[in-house]
């Protein structure tokens, strides 16, 4: 049976049979992998806590029929623990990994930017660098940008204008002007144009000054909505219980 090695994200477990799981994994050279980690409930297994959401490993696995299994995992960074210990951070830690899970959709292709990118959020994350809400957006837009869905926040996506952008249309895919917008363009304010474009550019001094506005929750919502053809629920929790 052929075997290869990579690090990786630990993205969700599932349980399977008594004592086994199978690990949703994104990792560095792979892509997003699904294997089994065999009797990893059990209380005295060889995997430990290092095959739990959120951890970093290195994993050995070795290519199945169906579903790949793995065989080793060695810690390389226990973001698990600090995330776990925060409900803030732990719940906008599920946004980030929930995002990458519905955003990679095809296994075994590698996306080493998304992957820098997952790892710098959820080592920010664990580190408690910034407000955890802000760093979780700001990962879902990011990653959507990598994906081929950023939004035009410059000019008007139909006229090209550069002034008069008060308004914002998730459909249309962005900014727009007075004269041109579409029935279903929003009007938006200067602190929430000025926080859109902070999410994706990763400015944070701009990010910790203010809190995000509700304008941009919803927008960042609906925007994900409405490229990934379906929710984000976690941040759909979120936004509920604001």
């Amino acid at each position: 049976m052929a075997t290869y090695r990579d690090e990786g994200v630990i993205l969700r477990t599932v349980k399977l049979g008594e004592a086994d799981r199978i690990i949703t994994i994104f990792t560095k050279m792979h892509g997003k992998v699904r294997a089994v980690a065999k009797g990893v409930r059990r209380t005295r297994s060889r995997f430990g806590g290092r095959l739990e959401p959120f951890m970093r490993a290195d994993v050995l696995i070795a290519q199945g029929r169906n579903l790949d299994v793995i065989s080793q995992a060695v810690s390389i960074a226990t973001y698990a623990d600090p995330i776990c210990a925060d409900y803030d951070a732990y719940m906008n830690s599920g946004v980030i990994v929930e995002a990458i899970d519905k955003i990679i959709s095809t296994e075994h292709e590698r996306a080493l930017d998304q992957y820098s990118l997952l790892v710098s959020a959820l080592a920010s994350m664990a580190k408690h660098r910034h407000n955890p809400k802000a760093t979780g957006e700001s990962y879902v837009m990011r990653a959507l940008s990598l994906a081929g869905w950023s939004p035009r926040m410059d000019s008007c996506v139909v006229c090209g204008r550069h002034d008069d952008l008060g308004y914002f249309s998730v459909r249309m895919g962005g900014m727009m002007c007075r004269a041109d917008r579409t029935p279903d363009a929003r009007v938006i304010d200067e602190l929430s144009i000025s926080q859109m474009h902070a999410l994706l550019s990763g400015d944070w001094p701009l990010l910790d000054s203010h809190d995000l506005t509700s304008k941009v929750d919803e927008l960042v919502e609906e925007w994900g909505e409405y490229y990934l053809e379906r929710p984000i629920r976690s941040l759909r929790l979120l936004d509920s219980n604001v």
